[in-house]
């Protein structure tokens, strides 16, 4: 699933014995773990969102991650400016 988005990390804990099947479900693909849980996350996110339409998604996302509608400061406006090399009148 192609995102402009950028990744975060994170860290989780699984139980022994998913963690012992989901190795054993990535060496059949010919992945590693790591790879394997992406590919299963992404496809997950691909499956929630294949229904609807961009309003619905819109929806969903100002729900669920408001990042975008949050003003950004005065200063977090002339770091980016400055950033971008726009100079300010």
């Amino acid at each position: 699933m192609p995102s402009a988005s950028t990744s975060r990390r994170k860290v989780i804990d699984t139980p022994e014995d998913i963690f012992r099947y989901l190795s054993v479900k990535a060496a059949m693909q010919g992945t590693n773990l790591k790879k394997y849980i992406e590919g299963l996350l992404a496809k997950d996110v691909e499956d929630m969102v294949a229904g609807m339409d961009n309003n619905e998604a819109y929806q969903w996302l100002s729900r669920n991650e408001p990042d975008g509608h949050v003003r950004a400061g005065e200063k977090e406006k002339r770091d980016f400016e400055n950033w971008l090399g726009i100079e300010r009148k």
